[in-house]
């Protein structure tokens, strides 16, 4: 065996160590840079503090992680609720520190971005119709600075629970707010779905959430049962509103498991930790470089049924025999 002399053990020591440094200097530029040290910044803006919402921007975070973008400056701003002007002012300050990319959560924080940039990437969460909203031209060829996650509502699904939990429900009371065009595009839907099943509606539009109370009372007496889409005002509202229906003996029928958890009876929505995976995926590609042009807004297709068996207690309703069901 030859002989190795103690500077030629040394040498080859140091030879590893500036080899294994260079592996750990790579690794660490790859992910939240472009490998010449430069850090990311993505502001994200939640148009309320709301536990659907929240989930959505939990789950956004975790998934950037996950996907290797560790080192990312996040600025995240939580609105006090539709106030345009409020929202404006956050997306103001975004376009202001030149951040690399937005994440907006709602229609109405999306919209309050798109109007202050055309330049900075959007990816948006949780925008139920996104061309109705006037955000994209084309949902699988976005052609402005705008792509995102839709939780469009599958309107004849909720209905469908809702002739098994209250059969003879033919009129129904439709509670949102006329601000939110995400709500508006659900309830022309929710219309249109009625005059061909030969059901009926009164409306009670409301501005905010102090009207949800009195909008509710003042449809007691004359419907069946009430509807609301994934509207952010009423969400907020919605201990109240079901207050309202339960004593009523009214069921609820909504697209978020959230108003399930409030005291809703029932709603048949998406998966708001799926919907928050999808759009950092998309975050994720549009930071490595990718195209919005190439990047197609993805419209959440599993809904999952959920009913609040406490609620349904309350206003006698029997909830034996469902099958596929999430209880809460």
């Amino acid at each position: 065996m030859p002989h190795v002399s103690r500077e030629e053990k040394i040498m080859k020591k140091s030879s590893l160590l500036i080899i294994t440094m260079l592996l750990l200097l790579a690794l660490a530029a790859c992910g939240s840079d472009s490998g010449n040290g430069y850090r990311f910044t993505v502001g994200v803006i939640q148009m309320m503090d709301h536990p659907s919402l929240n989930e959505i921007r939990i789950a956004f975070l975790d998934e950037m992680e996950q996907l290797g973008f560790t080192d990312v400056d996040f600025d995240i701003r939580i609105g006090p609720g539709a106030d345009m002007t409020a929202l404006t002012s956050i997306a103001q300050v975004f376009v202001g520190n030149e951040v690399d990319l937005i994440m907006s959560i709602t229609t109405p924080a999306t919209q309050a971005v798109a109007n202050v940039t055309s330049d900075i990437p959007i990816v948006f969460g949780a925008v139920s119709d996104p061309v109705a909203a006037g955000l994209v031209a084309d949902l699988n060829r976005p052609d402005r600075n705008i792509t995102g996650t839709s939780d469009n509502l599958a309107v004849e699904l909720v209905f469908e629970l809702a002739r098994q939990l209250a059969p003879d429900a033919r009129t129904f009371g439709l509670v949102y707010n006329l601000g939110e065009d995400n709500s508006v595009a659900i309830i022309n839907r929710v219309k249109a779905y009625f005059a061909a099943n030969g059901l009926y509606y009164y409306e009670a539009p409301v501005t905010g959430t102090a009207d949800v109370q009195q909008a509710a009372l003042s449809l007691v007496g004359r419907v069946d049962a009430f509807f609301t889409p994934t509207d952010n005002t009423v969400a907020a509202a919605m201990p109240v509103f079901a207050q309202v229906a339960i004593e009523a003996g009214l069921p609820i029928f909504t697209g978020a498991d959230s108003m399930v958890a409030d005291g809703g009876l029932a709603a048949v929505g998406v998966n708001y930790t799926i919907l928050g995976i999808e759009t950092a995926r998309i975050a994720a590609r549009l930071l490595e470089g990718e195209a919005i042009a190439d990047v197609p807004v993805v419209v959440m297709s599993e809904f999952t049924p959920t009913v609040n068996r406490e609620t349904a207690e309350a206003i006698g309703i029997d909830t034996d025999g469902l099958v596929g069901v999430n209880f809460r």
